[in-house]
């Protein structure tokens, strides 16, 4: 089954960029995510979002 949500490294390995640099972006809030218990959960769709928010960004 295909799941919706990625950890972590699934979206640092998603977004080409080291382990360290997710964290920190999402730690500050500049990536969306929740935490479930005490780790980091992404929802594939909102990251998809995020990066095309991002590229309108950079347009303007």
């Amino acid at each position: 089954m295909h799941s919706d949500i990625m950890t972590m490294k699934e979206v640092a390995d998603y977004l080409k960029i080291n382990d360290k640099t997710a964290y920190k972006l999402t730690a500050e809030g500049k990536i969306p995510g929740f935490k479930v218990g005490g780790a980091w959960r992404f929802k594939k769709s909102e990251i998809d979002s995020w990066i095309a928010q991002q590229g309108k960004r950079e347009a303007k």
